[in-house]
């Protein structure tokens, strides 16, 4: 069955109202629902885990939809936050697996790939914030190295790697 909004506002209402029965079928409903939501946004392999992840939300925050609302968009918007919060968290990892040594010692090939990337991104941003973050970050030398080479005062150097870094992920997210 493939439940449409009266469908699911009826059986949210008797959720709500404690019907056992109709909280399950709502949510296998949901869950394909989710299904079908998410296998355009992520990758296969992620799709159980999130709708698993949505799903336990969804019954938690039941009490909260309004029955004059409707029900698919209440839906959709905690699926899309925990789609965020996913995509988050799936981009921290890869990004602390770029800052470990081990990572680049792989293959010199993905070395090559990180860097031309890293370049790109890099014309995106202002010059002294790419320098800084080149020099901190990538070249692992100290705030104070840094501001002695670029001549740009430790303070700036800080504000500098920040700015930059929340400008590339916002690209990075942007992008997706």
């Amino acid at each position: 069955m493939l439940a449409d909004e009266p469908t699911f506002a009826r059986l949210m209402k008797a959720a709500q109202d404690g019907d056992k029965p109709a909280t399950n079928v709502l949510l296998s409903e949901a869950g394909l629902w989710l299904e079908r939501y998410f296998r355009r946004r992520i990758a296969a392999d992620a799709v159980d885990d999130l709708v698993q992840d949505v799903l336990i939300a969804f019954y938690n925050k039941r009490a909260t939809w309004d029955p004059k609302r409707p029900f698919l968009p209440w839906l959709a918007a905690i699926a899309r936050y925990r789609w965020i919060d996913h995509l988050r968290k799936h981009y921290r990892h890869e990004a602390k697996e770029l800052m470990e040594d081990d990572a680049v010692e792989d293959s010199e090939e993905d070395v090559v790939t990180a860097r031309v990337s890293l370049d790109r991104l890099f014309t995106h941003l202002p010059e002294k914030q790419a320098k800084a973050i080149e020099l901190v970050k990538i070249g692992g030398l100290s705030i104070r190295e840094a501001s002695q080479k670029t001549g740009q005062s430790e303070s700036l150097i800080k504000v500098n790697i920040h700015r930059g870094i929340k400008k590339l992920a916002a690209m990075v997210e942007e992008a997706e």
